[in-house]
Formats: C-alpha cells, structure tokens, sequence
C-alpha cells in the first residue's frame, strides 16, 4: 500500500486542521490505520488508531476530544479531523496502514505501510 498524507500548515491556537491519507496499491477494507506524529526533538507516537472492522478508535489522552480518526473506504482515504489544535500538536503527522488485514487488531504496526508525513505547526 503507498501513502499519500496531506493536510497539515499552520494554524493558530484553538484553530482546525484536517488531515488525509489516500491509500493506492489496495483497499483498505480491515486494515488498521492510524496516525503517528513526531514532534522536533522527541520521540515518535501514536496518535490514534482505528482497527479493521471499524470498532472504538484509540486516541492518546492528549488529544482525546479534540480528534477525531475515521475511514472512508469508498475513497480509499483516513482522516484525522484536529480541532482546538495547541502549541504542543506540532509535528510532522504521519498516517500508517497495518500489514495485513485484521478485524481485532486495533492499531497498525510499525512495520506498516507510511505515508511521507505532513507538518502541522500550531502557533501560539
């Protein structure tokens, strides 16, 4: 699967951004997606997830109530809507596709498929 993420720029505090990750290569039907971010100077981590069948998506308490992940397979595309975005959500945002199809498996593995990243930087 290749993974083309766009959607980031900047933004003032409180500000929205929402981010896209159109999949080619295959469908995404029951794959785990996720997105990942990476902030300058620390280390990678999983934002949110969303599993194969579609079930409760896993979000970190950080941005809990403030993203929301989702899927639309007919376009073959993942989302990551980000409202009242803060400093601290600066990253380079990064969305992953599981290496197999899976209905239990909540979050992608790192062996995943990876998009190239896109930067979201939040002003203050």
């Amino acid at each position: 699967v290749q993974l083309q993420a766009s959607g980031g720029g900047l933004v003032q505090t409180g500000g929205s951004l929402r981010l896209s990750c159109a999949a080619s290569g295959d469908t995404l039907d029951y794959y785990a997606v996720g997105w990942f971010r990476q902030a300058p100077g620390k280390e990678r981590e999983g934002v949110s997830c969303l599993s194969g069948s579609g079930g409760i998506p896993y979000y970190i308490d950080s941005v809990k109530g403030r993203f929301t992940i989702s899927r639309d397979n007919a376009k073959n595309t993942i989302y990551l809507q980000m409202n009242n975005l803060k400093p601290e959500d600066t990253a380079v945002y990064y969305c992953v596709v599981d290496t197999g199809r899976s209905l239990n498996r909540i979050c992608p593995r790192l062996t995943g498929s990876w998009g190239q990243g896109t930067l979201v930087t939040v002003s203050s």
